[in-house]
């Protein structure tokens, strides 16, 4: 195996056909001739690595000489390319375990997705790849632990929500240097509009290339200008993220094959056809994900050994439309009615399946909006979010006695969207507070999402007052880092106070703990706030901020 920069350079040129498709093979001497053709490096987006096995992960790279050329395929000539990769036991490359090659073209938007396996359980790895004289950075990703083990801990993060005019992305940099095992990103990877359009509290500090996404050219436009940013790719190159989409990545709250404006309905479904293929193209996903037209088999499980089994669901691509409009409604009919649902029936009949052949010790479902009940009144009339399982009221009574009939040692729900941190207790009956808890939920802030938010006391929110099940608010940006052992999850949710400004240090504002088969929050931290805006504010005021901040757009 090849040790040094100048050997896998070779080795990448020379590498025999056994280790390539017979295409590839075919086609290698024609397209290494162009290798040398490319006029700067391609490797500008970075690397990541994704969905890790017991023997194996996704490698994942996309060429571009140009990433933001206006038809979206990076300023790449229309050939095939050779890419070489190599997977490596240590930074420096002196024991490569796997290396290969494959080609990319035009077809694939020069993406590269290699599922390397034949690794070891539960050990760190490096990966790199090559093309010509060019060789992209370093990135590390960790196996899973085999089925049977139970490891002492794994180091997990989520994220979501990164608006890129609204905010320098130094919360994906903090996170790097946390240095999780995997990242979750439960969705709002990237937004669709047009520069200036979606405008945040204080103005945007940069802006969006080319116009609305709506577009094949368009959204691999877009994707490439959100991998250009050095800190999303310190960020992927840190560890292996599970990603999943929520609404932005194709439309502002879309259901299934409805849009946003009910007169941009005729295209759609070409629309996110569009959306789908640039986001596999721009994500370390594995073959299964590939899209089939305008459909994408995204919900998955990942298992971490006996210790953890991720759900991960897509609450978009199936769900029914928002009921009574969308936005915050009181008793709206639509978000009671049984036959509607946020996941599908077939969905909904896997993850429930998914419970009952569970013996993980926790079981995590990764998904996008709020989960726990949210009415942001306090009087007799209950106002939630049609965009949430609020709207959503029965699917989220299935799958609740779908993990407690299955009885389902620790749920655990992870959520993104709202623009601000939550923990909360999941409940069967959340008009009786004196109900026992059957799970927990933790929501991440955005990355950006909103500018730069406020801090203020951990029970400050309102809504926390009528909401009892509701444990704690926090509207800085940021993400959670949680520490997952076979006897507790902690849970640390990381602020950062300005994302207008860069370098800005990340702290932890508080600390939750769920402890194995008790379905409770206990707070062991609590950081008084640097910032006390909301705390001169009324209760109505606060309520508006908290719809505009989760509901506003253009």
């Amino acid at each position: 195996m090849p040790t040094t920069r100048r050997d896998f350079l070779t080795y990448g040129a020379a590498i025999g056909a056994g280790a390539l498709t017979p295409a590839v093979a075919a086609g290698s001497a024609d397209a290494r001739t162009h290798a040398l053709k490319l006029p700067r490096d391609p490797f500008t987006l970075g690397v990541a690595a994704g969905d890790p096995t017991p023997d194996g992960f996704v490698l994942w790279t996309r060429l571009a000489v140009d990433p933001l050329a206006d038809d979206g395929l990076g300023g790449m000539p229309d050939v095939r390319i050779p890419v070489s990769w190599q997977v490596a036991t240590d930074e420096r490359f002196r024991r490569v375990v796997r290396a290969g090659a494959t080609i990319t073209n035009r077809e694939l938007g020069y993406a590269v997705h290699i599922e390397a396996d034949d690794l070891e359980p539960g050990r760190e790895y490096f990966y790199r790849f090559a093309h010509g004289p060019f060789l992209s950075r370093v990135g590390r990703a960790v196996t899973a632990p085999r089925r049977d083990a139970m490891p002492a801990s794994l180091a997990m993060s989520f994220v979501s929500c990164a608006q890129y005019e609204h905010g320098l992305f130094t919360a994906y940099r903090r996170l790097a240097e946390d240095r999780p095992d995997l990242v979750l990103h439960l969705g709002d990877y990237q937004y669709e509009y047009i520069a200036g359009a979606y405008v945040a509290p204080g103005g945007n500090v940069r802006h969006h290339d080319g116009p609305e996404t709506v577009t094949l050219e368009g959204y691999r436009q877009r994707h490439a200008q959100y991998k250009l940013d050095p800190d999303l790719q310190e960020a992927h190159a840190a560890t292996a993220w599970a990603v999943v989409f929520d609404d932005h990545e194709v439309d502002n709250n879309w259901a299934a094959d409805i849009p946003e404006k009910v007169a941009e309905t005729p295209g759609f479904v070409e629309r996110r056809r569009a959306a789908f293929r640039a986001y596999y193209e721009n994500m370390p996903l594995r073959r299964t994900s590939v899209p089939r037209g305008a459909d994408m088999q995204l919900y998955r499980r990942l298992h971490w050994g006996r210790l953890a089994t991720f759900h991960m669901l897509d609450t978009r691509q199936f769900r029914s439309d928002q009921g009574c409009g969308d936005g915050y409604r009181a008793d709206c009919p639509a978000a009671i009615d049984p036959a509607r649902s946020i996941t599908g029936a077939a969905q909904e009949e896997w993850l429930i399946d998914g419970f009952h052949q569970s013996t993980a010790r926790w079981d995590v479902i990764g998904q996008q909006v709020f989960f726990a009940q949210r009415d942001n009144n306090s009087g007799p009339v209950k106002t939630v979010s049609m965009d949430a399982w609020d709207g959503y009221a029965a699917s989220r009574d299935r799958i609740t006695r779908g993990w407690v009939d299955a009885g389902v040692r620790n749920p655990v729900v992870l959520t993104g969207d709202v623009h601000a941190h939550w923990a909360s207790e999941l409940k069967l009956n959340y008009d009786d507070p004196t109900t026992p808890s059957v799970g927990t939920e933790l929501v991440c802030s955005s990355i950006t999402s909103g500018g730069n938010g406020a801090d203020s006391p951990s029970t400050a929110h309102p809504w926390l007052g009528w909401n009892p099940h509701l444990k704690f608010q926090n509207s800085l940006r940021g993400y959670v880092n949680t520490t997952i052992t076979p006897d507790d999850l902690s849970a640390d949710f990381r602020c950062l106070t300005q994302v207008r400004t860069p370098d800005e240090p990340v702290f932890t504002r508080a600390t939750f703990v769920i402890e194995d088969r008790v379905p409770t929050l206990n707070q062991t931290y609590d950081r008084p706030p640097a910032l006390r805006e909301l705390q001169r504010k009324s209760a109505d005021e606060i309520t508006r901020e908290t719809v505009e901040w989760e509901t506003s757009r253009p």
